[in-house]
């Protein structure tokens, strides 16, 4: 299982990814010209409901995970989903001009674009918790990687945690855009952009890793796949009648 700290992480760096995917959402939000504690605690609540959404994603794929673990193919599905990671960064490189996923999303998106255009309109503290909510479902790479995570766990409520400490991760940059702006100059948001598939890439490595079983401490410990039970007969074990001692009388 990846450590949940490793969740955190990859909130934290990737949410200089989220200033270009969901920054002109968090900076248009509905807070409105009041105090700075009145604007930081409606921003808060837009975060809370994306982290409450991440949530119910970490239970429903860490149940996912926990199916796979029981069926026996949790070290595969490992190696699996490591694969899929470094695949997400090269995958728009190599098909860039040939496939786009948002095709395959459009509709999806377009539905709660359109419903977060009604809840823009009302400043309130409810809204904004709902637009936090819809804001979780939207299409995106980060989210994917973190549900990877979420089901490599193999653990309801390990997801769950693991959903949740990612979506804490993205709140101090999300939070700080919606109140400022666009926080990061596009020359660290340039930078960030770049380290974020190598973390990505890094992150599937230790995914295909732990699912070899290479016996490397911490990254790969040694585990043995799960194979189905096999009957052991001893001979002689439970088949032998039981033995009788002759009582002599003592002289």
């Amino acid at each position: 299982m990846i450590e949940l700290y490793t969740a955190f992480t990859i909130g934290l760096i990737g949410s200089f990814h989220c200033i270009g995917m969901c920054g002109p959402i968090a900076i248009a939000l509905p807070i409105g010209r009041k105090s700075w504690l009145d604007r930081s605690l409606g921003g808060l609540v837009y975060n809370i409901g994306r982290t409450v959404t991440y949530g119910v994603l970490g239970a429903i794929f860490g149940l996912l995970g926990k199916g796979i673990e029981m069926a026996g193919f949790q070290q595969w599905a490992s190696i699996l989903m490591g694969i899929i990671m470094i695949l997400s960064v090269f995958f728009p490189f190599i098909f860039r001009e040939k496939f786009n996923i948002d095709t395959f999303t459009s509709g999806f998106t377009g539905k709660l674009v359109r419903r977060f255009k009604v809840l823009f309109g009302k400043q309130s503290k409810s809204n904004l918790f709902v637009i936090g909510l819809l804001n979780g479902l939207l299409p995106c790479g980060l989210v994917y990687v973190a549900v990877a995570g979420a089901i490599n766990t193999n653990d309801v409520v390990l997801g769950v945690l693991f959903m949740i400490l990612f979506g804490l991760g993205t709140i101090p940059i999300m939070l700080s855009v919606s109140l400022i702006g666009n926080l990061a100059s596009g020359t660290v948001r340039k930078y960030m952009n770049r380290v974020l598939p190598v973390f990505i890439v890094i992150l599937g490595i230790i995914f295909i890793l732990r699912g070899l079983s290479l016996g490397i401490p911490f990254i790969s410990p040694k585990t043995k796949m799960l194979t189905p039970n096999k009957e052991v007969k001893v001979k002689g074990a439970c088949c032998e009648p039981p033995k009788t001692y002759e009582m002599k009388p003592l002289k």
